[in-house]
């Protein structure tokens, strides 16, 4: 049943990603200002605020639900909740906050999604990341999540013959788009030949996966502002109309799930699909949680882009890239642009809708009027869709 969620996303900002010096706060207040500047909004004029950080240990501070408040006074009292839900902490976040304005107790909405990694070393952060693994929780799983899609590329080649050159092709493809990306943490144009290759620059992570198959560790941050209604404040490119949402979660222990089937995500997709009426055919590009390139190639199979073990037909044909008939994660993705893991969901939002609004600089397609964006938490545990259109 198509419905109306009569909500729009009408301002955001974003820092740019990688190893940066500012601080957790700094990047919290910097989002949250510009956030309401874009949305030309009084501090004021906010009525929920909720923030996304995954943490678990990879900074200090784990309660900053409150840092937002430090951009501007009038934000004192306003209703500010902490959302952690893995990698998909932003999604979470914003979906949470269509809640409210669903519900009328919230015309406006502040979501800020933020994560500061790079000051715990590797060892630290991989400890970190494996909490959202059922089975790895808790130890000391030398390869972190890495080593868990690793697996799901090895029964990819098993079913499907080696994928080990389209995961190449994919890397190349992300990095190509990140050079247009002013945000993104690994602005380098890898081609296909040095992606495909294992060398001292590019080593075996977790075998298939090298280091170019990697979402690099970063910090950043990011915010968008959610109205309800008729959304009379806008951005200079206009507001952008949320038109369908779907969430679904899967089950923890991995032999209760097929590897290839990322089916929660898939129901996720569909349900967000539904809801805004629209099918693969009116979508002018996507992005994907790309947090390892054989993350993208399933998911091409899971959204139904292309059949199962068929995923690289869409660079042969070339579908997926920027000149495309649908391009995947313009952006650079997770893969290219970084992953701070609670910014993440946020970000993928904020660039979508600089997309449908013309806005999004050097990284513009020529034509976007409505999107789908996909943020996931764990191996397709917690899978969020939500569907975007100009206006």
């Amino acid at each position: 049943m198509v419905m109306s969620l009569n909500a729009h996303i009408t301002g955001w900002a974003h820092t740019r990603f990688g190893k940066l010096s500012a601080t957790l706060e700094e990047l919290v207040v910097e989002v949250t200002r510009g956030g309401l500047a874009s949305a030309e909004l009084e501090a004021s004029e906010i009525d929920a605020i909720y923030y996304a950080q995954y943490n678990a240990g990879m900074h200090p501070l784990t309660f900053g639900s409150a840092l937002p408040l430090q951009a501007d006074d009038p934000l004192w009292g306003v209703p500010a909740t902490r959302v952690e839900n893995a990698c998909a902490s932003g999604a979470t976040a914003v979906h949470q906050g269509l809640l409210a304005l669903r519900s009328g107790v919230a015309r406006h909405v502040l979501v800020v999604g933020v994560e500061k990694m790079t000051e715990t070393d590797a060892a630290g952060v991989r400890k970190a990341l494996i909490g959202a693994d059922y089975e790895k929780a808790g130890t000391d799983y030398p390869l972190g999540f890495a080593g868990r899609f690793a697996l799901v590329a090895q029964e990819y080649s098993r079913r499907f013959g080696d994928c080990g050159d389209t995961l190449a092709r994919i890397a190349a493809k992300s990095h190509r788009n990140a050079l247009d990306n002013p945000y993104a943490h690994l602005r380098k144009d890898f081609d296909e030949e040095f992606c495909r290759t294992v060398s001292d620059a590019n080593p075996l992570v977790a075998d298939p996966l090298r280091r170019t198959d990697c979402s690099p560790v970063s910090d950043g941050a990011a915010a968008l502002v959610l109205s309800a209604g008729s959304a009379p404040h806008a951005t200079a490119g206009g507001a952008v109309s949320v038109a369908g949402v779907g969430h679904a979660t899967d089950y923890f222990p991995a032999a209760k799930r097929d590897p290839l089937a990322f089916a929660a995500s898939a129901t996720a997709w569909q349900r967000a699909m539904d809801m805004a009426g629209v099918g693969v055919a009116d979508l002018s590009f996507v992005e994907v949680h790309d947090c390892f390139t054989i993350a993208e190639l399933v998911l091409y199979e899971t959204f139904g882009l292309a059949p199962a073990g068929k995923g690289s037909t869409l660079l042969d044909d070339g579908t997926v890239y920027r000149d495309g008939r649908l391009p995947v994660n313009p952006s650079g993705g997770l893969k290219s642009k970084g992953h701070p893991v609670g910014a993440t969901g946020v970000s993928q939002l904020v660039l979508a809708a600089m997309q449908l609004t013309g806005s999004a600089g050097a990284m513009q397609l020529p034509e976007a009027s409505v999107a789908a964006v996909h943020n996931m938490g764990g191996l397709g545990i917690a899978n969020f869709v939500t569907v975007l259109r100009a206006g």
